[in-house]
């Protein structure tokens, strides 16, 4: 299994941005697709959005469409989650995660389809 970390969680005002990482262990990390889900007080985990392990493909949640994008690094084993005009309802806490099959030919975009998870960083948007 991947070993990941986030980092970049913390206090931010409405309408600002916020830039998470998360760094996976391994040398295999190029052929996993990456994906963020956040899980917020009192609900469900949901999707967020992931990205394919050729970097060739994104998928979003309807609720973070055109505010937040899903770019990779894999020279430095991370994936980034940027969430721009961040809204009070975006607040949860936010978890990477990796696909529990290297080189899928799809977008993975269910818990189920992950294998890997981090700790969590937490997001918290003031208004």
């Amino acid at each position: 299994q991947v070993q990941l970390v986030e980092s970049g969680g913390g206090l931010v005002q409405a309408g600002g941005s916020l830039r998470l990482s998360c760094a996976a262990s391994g040398s295999t990390f190029r052929t996993y697709a990456m994906g963020w889900f956040r899980q917020a007080p009192g609900k469900e985990r949901e999707f967020v959005a992931a990205i394919h392990w050729s970097g060739g493909s994104t998928s979003y949640a309807d609720s973070v469409k055109g505010r937040f994008t899903i770019p990779r690094d894999n020279a430095k084993n991370t994936v980034y989650l940027q969430m721009n005009s961040l809204k009070p309802d975006d607040s949860a806490v936010y978890y990477c995660a990796a696909d529990a099959i290297p080189l899928r030919l799809e977008v993975p975009t269910t818990q189920e389809q992950f294998g890997s998870w981090g700790q969590g960083t937490q997001v918290v948007v003031s208004s």
